[in-house]
């Protein structure tokens, strides 16, 4: 398991922690439509992202032809 993929699980588990608490402490209805159902899918995409490695921002920023990396770490020195 890589650093990024530990890192898209755990932000994916603390916004999906974070709805929970807010939901069942009354602080959000999400048996109601709201923005908050966007949240839920962002925070449920990056904890399974982790997971499996299937992440559809990262399909289209390749499409668009984002590079992956930005080359400034690499060799592991520090300046």
């Amino acid at each position: 398991m890589t650093i990024n993929r530990i890192v898209r699980i755990v932000a994916g588990f603390f916004i999906l922690l974070s709805l929970a608490l807010a939901h069942f402490a009354g602080q959000a209805d999400l048996s109601r439509v709201s923005w908050l159902w966007f949240t839920l899918f962002v925070g449920a995409n990056l904890f399974q992202s982790g997971f499996t490695t299937f992440c559809p921002l990262d399909m289209i920023l390749k499409k668009l032809g984002v590079p992956e990396t930005s080359g400034d770490c690499k060799g592991g020195g520090h300046r």
